[in-house]
């Protein structure tokens, strides 16, 4: 199971991160309190090394914002929290993820039919358009089975990261809040137990599946 830590800021947590079997991590460039600047992402990319995917997130930005971070920065999966369309997150010629807000019981079967080119939908907590990070969740049993492969996010810590996965069985799970002592600083205890507790789900997932 793809493990994300996202909203990454500084470069002891980039190699943290990493050191606990992170497979995905996450870089804020829209309004946040994890938000960063191109030329200060550069350096935390800089650490990340190959078969660890650099995932950038935006919101309902311009155009030109997103390609002036793409001119500076390489990057392998685009994140899309706002109301853009399937068409503008396509435009960019990357792999993209769509953020889906849970709060406000959405339609998932359209949201696949409107974003058919990602690679995954990225389902939060969060109502559509507003950003995550908030540390909140959402009921996982109403889910239904989805096509696109499942990005859970939300609220997610090492104390109810295993029931998340037993329930959903999503392809990946995304973590920000989650694993800080505060906005923006991740905890390298936090995120070792995180994945502790992924991996132990996956665990119990292969061994009733082998019953």
């Amino acid at each position: 199971m793809v493990i994300k830590i996202c909203g990454l800021t500084r470069v002891e947590d980039v190699d943290a991160a990493i050191a606990a079997g992170a497979h995905a991590l996450g870089f804020v460039f829209a309004a946040s309190p994890r938000r960063l600047t191109a030329d200060l992402a550069a350096p935390l990319l800089a650490r990340v090394p190959a078969g660890v995917l650099r995932v950038g997130l935006f919101r309902d930005q311009e155009r030109d914002e997103i390609d002036a971070v793409l001119d500076r920065l390489a990057l392998d999966v685009l994140q899309f929290h706002g109301q853009e369309d399937g068409a503008f997150c396509e435009s960019f010629g990357l792999p993209y993820l769509k953020a889906v807000g849970m709060r406000q019981n959405p339609s998932l079967p359209r949201a696949e039919r409107e974003y058919a080119g990602a690679i995954g939908l990225l389902l939060d907590s969060h109502a559509g358009g507003e950003r995550g990070g908030t540390g909140e969740t959402f009921d996982w049993r109403r889910l239904p089975a989805l096509a696109k492969p499942v990005w859970l996010a939300g609220g997610l810590h090492a104390g109810n990261v295993g029931v998340a996965v037993e329930t959903v069985r999503p392809y990946a799970v995304d973590v920000s809040s989650g694993v800080e002592s505060r906005p923006g600083v991740k905890d390298a205890a936090r995120m070792n137990a995180f994945v502790k507790a992924v991996r132990q789900a996956g665990e119990r997932i292969r061994e009733v599946e082998n019953t």
